[in-house]
């Protein structure tokens, strides 16, 4: 619009101008050829008074428009977006474009401040990260930038130039300022009189004010204490968590042997004990030790078994074991533990400790789930599909599991209780992989939990 207003004023000036030079210049013309008249020597004289306005008020049309033009790219010359064009005098094509100006002045404005947000928003994030980064002038030193981890690593109060470095520690400054490191590079450096293992990398890049070098560090000793301190805390609740399971049936089988034997002793004529019943409760005692003691060998190195002690196992004398040894933990807690198997003739090849392990871990789950629940129950099934797999499944009528948090139960140490491992799923998953096998689990929210184990054998 103002582009269109500015080229009509400018060529009815040009107009104007070229009529009245046309028109004084056919006056003069007639003057020579005619005799000299008053009159016509007034009128030539005015038309050139007419014609030097026209002239001057041309040059002052485009003169004052580009001065506007002038004094608006000097201020985006020096970085002035602050100057306010007026907006209310002067010629009307003159006041639209001091409009335009103080709006790309306020653009320029806005844009500068979002810029501004956005570096002071990344140098929060730089600062807050454990990763050492700083940046400096090649050629002076200069720092152009450095976060508190950089300092932290290097144990420096401040740095404003890398010489000062230089001064402290000249090993330090040459390991780090003076090599390249192009690729992530292992170094061990002396800082505080200790030996400390470093990750760094560093590149090159240009600017209009020099060439900048970039260098990223991080400690790799203390993340490497912090993740074996962790792993190490891991391990004990995992290790702790997974005796205990063990520990407990046990524990509540032998109490009550030890409540009959003691019966026995008191009075052998009318408490007579089944020397049946303690012979199973006593080899059910060392079976379930031998197969702890296994357990926390192949715990300590899972990821090493290649082979197996796999044996051909009767699902029916598996499940009457597992019974033994968890129905006198379950009969305080009033939860039915049922047993099925459509065939009793049918047999798995089996690794027995860890398998017991794997039964013994989901029971106690589904025992979980089930608690302070009316006409709980946990129902064990063992029967070959069409496919001829063998399939073990466990259900209960629990509470279920969120849609949220079942896609995450097999991840090692992710858990929901208090007081879990976040392994006891995971380690499942290991031992049915082990044997070639798979795990699944059905879930629905207040109605229950099914997990089948499929065996292919």
């Amino acid at each position: 619009m103002t582009y269109k207003r500015y080229k009509i004023a400018l060529i009815i000036r040009v107009i104007t101008l070229f009529l009245l030079l046309t028109a004084l210049a056919f006056s003069l013309v007639r003057l020579d050829a005619q005799e000299i008249s008053p009159l016509k020597t007034i009128l030539a004289i005015f038309l050139a008074a007419i014609s030097v306005y026209s002239v001057l008020d041309l040059f002052n049309f485009i003169f004052k428009r580009f001065s506007e033009m002038d004094d608006f790219f000097e201020s985006i010359k020096y970085r002035d977006f602050s100057r306010h064009f007026n907006e209310t005098y002067g010629a009307e094509d003159i006041r639209i474009l001091h409009k335009h100006f103080n709006n790309v002045n306020k653009t320029i404005v806005q844009i500068n401040k979002e810029k501004e947000e956005q570096h002071l928003y990344l140098k929060k994030i730089l600062e807050l990260i454990n990763t050492g980064i700083i940046a400096y002038n090649i050629e002076s030193g200069n720092v152009l930038w450095v976060n508190e981890s950089f300092k932290k690593t290097l144990n420096i109060p401040s740095l404003k130039n890398i010489s000062f470095v230089e001064k402290r520690n000249t090993d330090l400054y040459r390991a780090i300022f003076m090599t390249d490191h192009h690729d992530e590079t292992h170094i061990s450096v002396n800082i505080s009189n200790e030996k400390t293992k470093l990750l760094i990398s560093s590149s090159i890049f240009l600017t209009k004010e020099g060439s900048f070098k970039l260098i990223v560090l991080q400690n790799i000793d203390e993340t490497l204490n912090k993740n074996e301190s962790e792993a190490w805390k891991k391990l004990l609740s995992v290790m702790t968590h997974e005796i205990m399971n063990s520990i407990a049936p046990i524990s509540s089988l032998a109490e009550t042997l030890q409540s009959k034997v003691a019966l026995f002793i008191e009075d052998s004529n009318e408490n007579p004990i089944d020397m049946s019943d303690l012979d199973i409760g006593i080899e059910s005692i060392k079976k379930r030790s031998e197969g702890l003691l296994k357990f926390a060998k192949t715990f300590r190195s899972l990821n090493k078994i290649t082979k197996l002690n796999l044996s051909k196992i009767s699902v029916a004398d598996l499940f009457e074991t597992i019974k033994t040894l968890m129905l006198p933990s379950l009969e305080s807690k009033d939860i039915k533990l049922l047993f099925k198997t459509e065939n009793p003739e049918l047999q798995i090849e089996i690794d027995i400790y860890l398998l017991e392990q794997v039964l013994i871990n989901l029971i106690l789950n589904a025992v979980e789930a089930c608690k302070d629940r009316l006409d709980s129950k946990v129902i064990i099934t063992a029967q070959k599909n069409i496919d001829g797999k063998t399939i073990i499944k466990i259900s209960d009528n629990g509470k279920g599991i969120p849609n949220d948090v079942i896609e995450n139960v097999f991840v090692p140490f992710f858990t929901t209780k208090k007081t879990g491992s976040g392994i006891g799923l995971s380690l499942c998953k290991q031992i049915m992989l082990l044997h070639k096998g798979n795990i699944l689990i059905n879930s629905i929210e207040e109605k229950g939990t099914s997990v089948k184990l499929i065996f292919n054998n």
